[in-house]
C-alpha cells in the first residue's frame, strides 16, 4: 500500500511517499518558498536528487508540483496518482479533543480550527496543506496525527497550572506537551530494543534539537512533558528561552518592551542564542568553546544542566526507571552534549560508556555494563510513526 506523508509549514511541504507496511522510503522532498520568490522543488528517490525552480504561488500548486514529480515519466515513482491509497498529515496541536489519529472530516477539521490560537504558526498551514491534498485527491483517505496526541495520558496533576481554574475552563490553558509523534516511536522503539512489550516500559525520552523537549513515560504513556501550553517551556532550545520567572517579562514590560518585544525575545532571541551572542548551532557553539569562548561554553553547560535536572526530576516522577532515550538532531549526534548531560548521574544508575558514547552512529546503547538505566540513541523517524498510523487507519 502506497501511503504520502506530508507536513506543511506556512511556506514549504515536506513529503515522503512510503510503501507499507514495510515503511520504505520510495521519495521524498521538500516544497519551499511557497508564494515568494525563489520556490522550488526538491525532489530525492533512488540515491538521486534534483531540483525543480518554478513559481509556486500557493500550497495547492506545492502539491499538484509533488504530484507531478510522483508520477513524471522520466523521475516518477509511481504510474498513477490513484496508487496513492491514503495521506497523513502532520497536524501540531489538536488540543484535548485527539488522544491519538483520526480519519479527517469536517468535525476534525472544525476541532483543528477551534486550538489553532494555540499554534498560530502551525495549524493553519497544516490545515492548508489538509485542504490542498483533498483538493487533489478528493477520495484518498486523509488522516490526522498531532504532535499533542501522544501526551494525553498525562494526568491533571501534571497538566494544571496553578492559576485560576477558570483559565482552563474559558481558554483551555494547560500544559499540552509537543514532539509527541517522536517521543512515541523513540519510546517504543527502546522498549523493542530491551526486550519489553510497548506498555511494560518506564523511561526518558529527550528530543533534542533547536526545539528540545524531554518526556517521562510510565507503562509506554507520556506522564509529563517539559513543554506546556506553547512550545516556549521547558529547557533551554536554539532560540527558545525554556523556564524562567514570569516576573521577568511583567519587569521588562515596565521598562518599555511590548508584547510583541517580549514574545520576539522569548521565542527568537534566547536560548543558547542568547546566552552565547553568536548562534544557535551546537557545532558552532562547540568550536566556539573550545577556542576559548566563555559564553559559548556557558550556552552549552546551561543547556546540559536544565535537561540534567529535568532527568532527575521524571527520575523521581516515574520511580522505577529503565532507560533514557537520546533523540533528534542534537540527541542523536552530540556525544559531548550526552556526556555532559549524563555526567554524575551514577547516583540514579545512570552511567555512560565513553567509547560507546563516542563512537554512536545511528541507534547505539551507549550506556557501560554496569548501568542499571539504559542509555540508548535512538534516531527519531516522525514520518514513519505518521505513515504507520496512517496506513492502519485507513485500513477497511
Amino acid at each position: 500500500m502506497i501511503v504520502l506523508v506530508v507536513n506543511c509549514g506556512s511556506s514549504s511541504i515536506k513529503y515522503q511517499l512510503f510503501e507499507m507496511p514495510e515503511r520504505r522510503v520510495i521519495a521524498k522532498g521538500l516544497v519551499e518558498r511557497i508564494g515568494n520568490e525563489g520556490s522550488a522543488l526538491v525532489y530525492e528517490h533512488d540515491g538521486k536528487k534534483s531540483t525543480l525552480e518554478q513559481p509556486i504561488p500557493d500550497h495547492d500548486a506545492g502539491v499538484e508540483l509533488i504530484l507531478q514529480a510522483l508520477v513524471s515519466p522520466n523521475d516518477g515513482v509511481i504510474k498513477d496518482i490513484d496508487e496513492i491509497k491514503a495521506v497523513g498529515h502532520r497536524v501540531v496541536h489538536g488540543g484535548e479533543a485527539f488522544t491519538g489519529s483520526v480519519l479527517i472530516n469536517d468535525e476534525v477539521i472544525a476541532s483543528i480550527e477551534k486550538v489553532a490560537d494555540l499554534a498560530p504558526l502551525h495549524n493553519p498551514p497544516n490545515l492548508t496543506g489538509i485542504r490542498a491534498t483533498q483538493h487533489a485527491m478528493p477520495n484518498v483517505p486523509q488522516i490526522a496525527c498531532f504532535d499533542t496526541a501522544f501526551h494525553n495520558t498525562i494526568p491533571q496533576v501534571a497538566y494544571m497550572y496553578a492559576l485560576p481554574y477558570e483559565l482552563y475552563e474559558k481558554f483551555g490553558i494547560r500544559r499540552y506537551g509537543f514532539h509527541g509523534t517522536s517521543h512515541r516511536w523513540v519510546a517504543r522503539r527502546a522498549a523493542e530494543m530491551l526486550g519489553k512489550d510497548k506498555y511494560d516500559i518506564n523511561c526518558i525520552t529527550c528530543h533534542l534539537g533547536n526545539g528540545s523537549s524531554i518526556a517521562a513515560v510510565r507503562d509506554g504513556k507520556s506522564v509529563d512533558t517539559s513543554m506546556g501550553l506553547t512550545p516556549l517551556e521547558g529547557v533551554v532550545m536554539g532560540t527558545r528561552s525554556g523556564d524562567i520567572d514570569p516576573a521577568i517579562l511583567f519587569y521588562l514590560a515596565d521598562k518599555g518592551y511590548s508584547v510583541a518585544d517580549l514574545n520576539k525575545l522569548c521565542n527568537k532571541q534566547s536560548g543558547v542564542l542568547g546566552l552565547s551572542g553568536s548562534s544557535n548551532d551546537m557545532r558552532t557553539l562547540g568550536e566556539k568553546a573550545k577556542a576559548g569562548d566563555d559564553r559559548a561554553q556557558l550556552a552549552l553547560d546551561v543547556f546540559a544542566y536544565r535537561i540534567k535536572k529535568y532527568i532527575g526530576t521524571y527520575t523521581a516522577v516515574l520511580g522505577k526507571l529503565d532507560a533514557v532515550v537520546f533523540t533528534g538532531g542534537i540527541g542523536e549526534n552530540a556525544a559531548d552534549i550526552r556526556a555532559a548531560i549524563c555526567g554524575n548521574l551514577d547516583q540514579i544508575g545512570i552511567e555512560l560508556d565513553t567509547a560507546l558514547n563516542n563512537g554512536a552512529s545511528g541507534e547505539a546503547t551507549v550506556s557501560s555494563g554496569n548501568s542499571r538505566v539504559a542509555v540508548l540513541v535512538i534516531p527519531t523517524n516522525e514520518e514513519a510513526a505518521i505513515a504507520v498510523d496512517t496506513y492502519q487507519m485507513s485500513q477497511p
